[in-house]
């Protein structure tokens, strides 16, 4: 049986981009979200009741909407 075996070349260069490019993701979703937050945490309870959310459900629903 014959195996095919691949090797990368992924210098550390390379790692070093990626988990960069992968830390600025992260940050940028924990922005949205944080934003997010504040936006539907400055509307009225009136507001909030008009698009269906309850204060209390803000947090849970902004963590499904960025981390799930």
């Amino acid at each position: 049986m014959a195996f095919l075996h691949q090797t990368q070349n992924v210098t550390l260069a390379d790692r070093i981009v990626a988990k960069a490019q992968e830390l600025l993701a992260t940050f940028a979703t924990y922005r949205e979200y944080r934003k997010t937050m504040s936006e539907l945490n400055a509307l009225s309870d009136r507001s909030l009741a008009d698009i269906g959310i309850h204060r209390s459900g803000i947090k849970g629903l902004a963590i499904e909407i960025f981390y799930s």
